[in-house]
């Protein structure tokens, strides 16, 4: 199987295995037990927490370690939004995460938050404009995805925390799609930087395992804690923590970003070759998000007139491994949502095909992929030969 559904989960890196095997076969502890075994998992927990926070020009302070991208995004919206309320208003988009827009549902609901929504344009980007417009001076928090997962499109978001900052207002971004694939730093002077003052990140999209993901905050921002208990996370996360795949998730980051810049390079030119490809080649086939502001490792289509859910089950039976959209929302019979916001109609947003590259191919398997997702291609629309 030639999987290329990396924007769902990639495929563990054996680097992440091999730390979790070397925990998992340490013996049992528990990071906040005092003997010997507790003090090694304990030591086992610093060092990841300081290898991720080296990756992305964090200190370790600024790392809370979750269950994952969703948990990030909960406890960045809630967290913040409960802790300094303001005047209880929240600035997003219309193509954020699932976790973002129901965070914000719920601080709606049960808060009594206003939620101001910007859509996009035709290529997923946000309107700055707009968005810098409708941060008002009892705005609580501005929360801006860096790379949306359906479509790929990269989002600006320089001028747009300059503007939340300037009213006291805190700048989340998501980073789950951006971060695995481009050189994504929390460094003064990197991408985004000390632009944004709180990021989520998830291990299985940089190839370590389901289950772990982290909130970078800069320390000074009262957040509050969605899980309470022993204290666990310096009282920022209760729970004893997930010690292999946090080891794991350290360790998929380490790897990846040690070769974030060339890696990004070789998936960009292989994704453009790609993209060529079946535009050339699927009559009525649709290039998605914006066509050069996108992660390097993304190509997504829509080709009207026919179901991007018989699409996939059709190039899984000749063994390539695609989706239709985002996991999150993956057997639903609805359109894209994300579609539906760029402008798109109905009965074209249900074609979505999306294809996302793990690593950058071989040759032989990327001719694989060309050819069976043609061939696969043809027998749903015209493909010029």
């Amino acid at each position: 199987m030639l999987y290329l559904d990396a924007a769902a989960t990639a495929p563990l890196r054996d680097e992440a295995r091999q730390a979790m095997l070397a925990v998992l076969d340490g013996g049992p502890a528990n990071a906040s037990s005092v003997h010997t075994p507790g003090k090694t998992a304990k030591a086992t927990l610093q060092q990841s927490r300081e290898a991720l926070a080296r990756a992305f020009g964090a200190t370790p302070g600024e790392v809370v370690f979750t269950a994952g991208g969703t948990e990030a995004n909960n406890l960045a919206l809630k967290g913040i939004a409960l802790a300094t309320p303001r005047g209880k208003h929240i600035v997003t988009t219309a193509i954020e995460h699932s976790s973002i827009r129901k965070s914000c549902e719920f601080l709606a609901r049960i808060a009594g938050f206003e939620i101001t929504e910007i859509g996009v344009d035709a290529h997923g980007r946000v309107d700055e404009e707009a968005v810098v417009a409708a941060i008002r001076s009892d705005t609580t928090l501005v929360s801006l995805g860096l790379a949306n997962g359906e479509v790929g499109t990269v989002q600006s978001v320089e001028r747009i925390a300059a503007a939340a900052r300037a009213v006291g207002a805190v700048m989340h971004t998501d980073a789950v799609q951006a971060a695995a694939s481009l050189p994504v730093s929390f460094a003064a002077g990197g991408w985004p930087g000390d632009a944004v003052d709180a990021m989520s990140i998830a291990s299985h999209k940089f190839g370590g395992p389901q289950g772990a993901g982290a909130l970078l905050i800069r320390q000074g921002i009262d957040f509050e804690p969605l899980l309470h208990g022993g204290g666990q996370e310096s009282g920022h996360r209760a729970g004893t923590e997930n010690l292999a795949a946090i080891a794991g998730f350290s360790a998929a980051v380490s790897a990846v970003m040690g070769q974030a810049g060339s890696r990004a390079q070789a998936m960009a030119a292989q994704r453009d070759a790609f993209v060529a490809t079946v535009l050339e080649h699927v009559a009525g086939a649709q290039l998605t998000g914006h066509p050069t502001e996108r992660v390097p490792n993304h190509a997504s289509f829509v080709i009207a007139g026919f179901s991007g859910e018989s699409l996939v089950v059709d190039l899984d039976i000749a063994g390539i491994a695609a989706s239709s959209g985002s996991a999150c929302s993956a057997g639903k019979k609805e359109p894209s949502g994300i579609l539906l916001a760029m402008g798109y109609d109905p009965d074209v947003a249900v074609t979505a095909l999306r294809f996302t590259f793990p690593d950058p191919l071989d040759e032989a398997s990327y001719d694989r992929l060309v050819q069976t997702a043609l061939n696969v291609l043809a027998q749903h629309t015209s493909v010029a030969r």
